[in-house]
């Protein structure tokens, strides 16, 4: 009798090589590839911080400012949009649709250092970026404490006012 090693995950993939072919076999002409990537998608997004602003920028390809929504609401940035495909008769017939389209939703929590007021959005070939400003801070100062004998003690305090 021989000795055969678990593998516990040997189950799993052969469902998914079941999925796989199920999937990869043929369909109706009716049945299009479209219709399974038009479930949604969800841009790519970079989010990073500079000296006096918070800056998110999204690839949106293809789609036009008109098609773009965004707010702000509870220290959260949400940004809202559909990408459409565009049939037409004249480029003929698909035969195959990797690019995603469909309706998308992002949201962001905002951290209490920004604020909406004086916030930027530009989209230019594609890209969106949001600009938002940095709440204006109190600048470290220090506090002396006197003691006892002639020596006073400083302390260097901050002071923040970007508590919402």
């Amino acid at each position: 009798m021989s000795i055969v090693k678990y593998d516990p995950f040997r189950e799993l993939q052969a469902l998914q090589n079941e999925m796989n072919r199920l999937f990869t076999g043929s369909f109706p002409r009716e049945f299009r590839q479209e219709e399974l990537t038009r479930s949604g998608w969800n841009p790519s997004v970079d989010i990073y911080e500079g000296k006096d602003q918070l800056v998110l920028e999204a690839e949106l390809p293809g789609l036009k400012r008109e098609d773009v929504e965004i707010s702000i609401e509870n220290n959260v940035i949400t940004v809202k949009g559909e990408r459409k495909l565009e049939k037409s008769e004249e480029n003929g017939q698909y035969h195959r649709v990797e690019r995603s389209y469909g309706s998308f939703t992002r949201s962001f929590a905002l951290p209490n250092t920004v604020t909406p007021e004086g916030a930027t959005a530009d989209f230019v070939n594609g890209i969106l970026r949001v600009s938002l400003p940095k709440r204006e801070e109190i600048k470290a100062r220090k506090i002396e404490i006197a003691g006892e004998k002639a020596e006073n003690v400083e302390i260097e305090a901050q002071t923040n006012t970007a508590s919402a």
